[in-house]
């Protein structure tokens, strides 16, 4: 890849329905040449999808949390159990498996306090082999 193809991939992250034209424009190409390294991009596996990024508040997400969640038992059918049942739910965003503790991080988006309090009650710690959470809920997002 060279510095074209990184601006590419800038301007697309950037503007993902940007026309070849406009793109080929912004990177210093003429069109051919722009849709052939953007289709070679994709072939290649760089560029995996074109996504709408869209407000959590229009979506009724507006607030979100950090979950920490210790497990507790280790075993395959305790994990397997417990990915299975996050993939079932809607207001988990994002679940990611992590070496140490804690064992798993979950970014929850719900519309409000109230609501991230009935989520928890109601479907976070009956998760199957959940042991411990700990929620934080960000200040800010600086990046």
């Amino acid at each position: 890849m060279d510095r074209v193809d990184w601006a590419i991939i800038r301007h697309l992250q950037a503007e993902g329905r940007l026309s070849n034209t406009e793109l080929a424009d912004l990177v210093g190409l003429t069109p051919s040449p722009c849709l052939r390294r953007v289709r070679a991009l994709e072939e290649a596996g760089v560029i995996t999808g074109y996504h709408a990024t869209v407000d959590p508040a229009a979506l009724g997400r507006a607030f979100r949390v950090l979950v920490h969640i210790d497990m507790a038992a280790q075993d395959t059918a305790t994990i397997e159990a417990f990915e299975e049942a996050v993939g079932r739910v809607d207001a988990i965003e994002q679940c990611l498996r992590m070496f140490g503790q804690p064992d798993y991080h979950l970014w929850v988006a719900v519309a409000d306090l109230p609501a991230y309090e009935q989520f928890y009650m109601s479907t976070l710690t009956r998760l199957p082999g959940v042991a411990r959470t700990n929620s934080q809920f960000p200040m800010k997002t600086v990046k």
